[in-house]
C-alpha cells in the first residue's frame, strides 16, 4: 500500500501541507505586523491549490474529511474563547446587546445595498458577516494589551454576543431553502450540547470529574481529550445527518465545555492537536479550495470584498452612538471565523457564485488589518493615561 490512500491523499501530501502550514507562525512572528497565523496558512493554500500550482487536490475525499475535522476543532476552540463564565460581564450584557442590535441594523442596511449593487441576492449573508465579531481574534488582543475598565467589559460582552449569534444564524441565511431543516438541526445540536453541559456539571458537583482528571493525568490516558473528541464527532454526525454544518457542532460543544469549566490540561491538549495539525490543515485546504483568479476575471467581486470589509468596520463604529470609543468599536469589527465558515460552506455546497468566497475572505482580511491598527491606537492611549496613584 505504501504511504498512499485509495483516494490519492498520502503522507507526501500531508507532509507538504504541514511544511507550508509553517508559513503561519513565521509570518505571525514578524515584529510589529500582528499578522494572524491563519493568514499565512490561507496564503500558502492559495499557492499550492487551485489558484496556484495545483500541488494538492482540495476535492480529495480524505483531504476534505481531515479539513472538516479541522473545521469542527477550530470552531470548538472558538467556542471555548467565549467568556461565558465571566461573572463580571453580566452587568455589561444589556448595553452590549443593545450595541450589537444597533450594529446588526446598520449591517442589514449595508447588506441589502451591497446585494443590490452586485446582484447576488445574498443580503442576509452579508448582513450576518458584517455584524459578526471574532472572539478568537479580538479577545486575545484585548488581553495582550492589558485593556481594562467598564468599556472594555462592554466590548468583550458585545463580541461574545455577536460571535455566538452570527455562528447560529449563518447556516440559516446561507442556504434559505434548507433553513427550516437547518433550524431543526441547530435545535437538536443545542439540546445535545445542553445535555452534555448538564452531565459535566453533575460530574463536577459530585467530584467525579476531578477524580477522572487525576486518574487520567497519573496514567497518561488523556481521557478528557478522548471524551471531548467522542462528543465532538458525535455532534458532528448529528450535524451532518440534519444538514447542518459541523461548524455549529464544534461551536456548541466549545460553549458547553467552557460553561462547565474547561480544565487547563484539556485546553493544552486541544491547543496541541488543533493548532499543531488540524487548524493549519483546514486553513491550507480552504486556501487551496479558493479560486482567486476568479476575482481577476470578475473585478466587481474585489469591490464586493472591499465593501464588506469597510461595511463591517462602519457597522461596528456605530457603537459610538452609545458612547463606545472608536478604537474599541474597530476592535469589535474583527472577523475571521464567520467569513471563513461562509466561504467554506459556500465552497462545499456551491451556494455562492464563482469568486464570491474569495470576496468574503478579502473583506475579513480588511477587518483584520483595521483591528491591528486599532489595537496599536488603543495601546498607545493606554500608555498615555496617567498612572493610577497608590493608596
Amino acid at each position: 500500500m505504501g504511504g498512499r490512500t485509495v483516494s490519492g491523499f498520502g503522507f507526501s501530501t500531508l507532509a507538504l501541507v504541514a511544511v507550508v502550514g509553517m508559513a503561519g507562525p513565521l509570518l505571525a512572528s514578524v515584529p510589529g505586523l500582528r499578522i494572524p497565523m491563519v493568514i499565512g496558512e490561507l496564503a500558502v493554500g492559495l499557492l499550492i491549490g487551485r489558484t496556484g500550482f495545483g500541488l494538492v487536490d482540495p476535492a480529495d475525499p480524505t483531504f476534505t474529511l481531515l479539513a472538516d475535522i479541522g473545521f469542527a476543532l477550530v470552531m470548538f476552540v472558538v467556542g471555548t474563547h467565549v467568556p461565558i463564565r465571566d461573572t463580571t460581564l453580566r452587568s455589561s450584557i444589556p448595553a452590549a446587546a443593545l450595541r450589537a442590535v444597533i450594529v446588526g441594523a446598520v449591517a442589514t442596511g449595508l447588506g441589502v445595498g451591497l446585494a443590490q449593487m452586485f446582484h447576488t441576492g445574498h443580503a442576509a449573508v452579508y448582513a450576518v458577516l458584517m455584524a459578526s465579531s471574532s472572539a478568537a481574534l479580538a479577545l486575545p488582543v484585548i488581553q495582550a494589551l492589558g485593556l481594562q475598565g467598564p468599556q472594555v467589559l462592554g466590548v468583550t460582552a458585545q463580541i461574545a454576543i455577536a460571535d455566538a449569534t452570527s455562528i447560529v444564524l449563518l447556516p440559516l441565511v446561507i442556504d434559505p431553502d434548507r433553513a427550516l431543516t437547518a433550524a431543526l438541526g441547530a435545535v437538536i445540536i443545542a439540546a445535545c450540547a445542553g445535555l452534555l453541559f448538564a452531565a459535566l456539571w453533575a460530574f463536577d458537583r459530585r467530584g467525579l470529574r476531578k477524580r477522572l482528571h487525576h486518574y487520567s493525568e497519573a496514567n497518561s490516558f488523556a481521557l478528557e481529550l478522548r471524551i471531548s473528541l467522542v462528543a465532538l464527532f458525535t455532534l458532528a454526525t448529528v450535524a451532518v445527518s440534519t444538514h447542518v454544518s459541523v461548524m455549529l457542532a464544534g461551536f456548541a460543544l466549545g460553549l458547553a465545555v467552557k460553561a462547565a469549566g474547561e480544565p487547563r490540561r484539556l485546553a493544552r491538549q486541544l491547543f496541541g492537536i488543533t493548532e499543531g495539525l488540524f487548524s493549519p490543515l483546514f486553513f491550507v485546504w480552504l486556501g487551496a479550495s479558493l479560486q482567486v483568479r476568479e476575482l481577476a476575471e470578475q473585478p466587481a467581486y474585489i469591490l464586493l470584498g472591499a465593501g464588506l470589509g469597510v461595511g463591517a468596520v462602519l457597522a461596528h463604529l456605530a457603537g459610538r452612538l452609545t458612547g463606545q470609543p472608536l478604537a474599541l468599536g474597530a476592535l469589535a469589527a474583527a472577523q475571521l471565523g464567520v467569513p471563513v465558515a461562509a466561504a467554506t460552506l459556500g465552497t462545499q455546497k456551491h451556494l455562492l457564485s464563482p469568486g464570491e468566497p474569495s470576496a468574503l475572505l478579502l473583506g475579513a482580511l480588511l477587518t483584520v488589518a483595521v483591528t491591528s491598527v486599532a489595537s496599536v491606537v488603543a495601546a498607545r492611549r493606554r500608555r498615555a493615561l496617567p498612572p493610577v496613584p497608590e493608596t
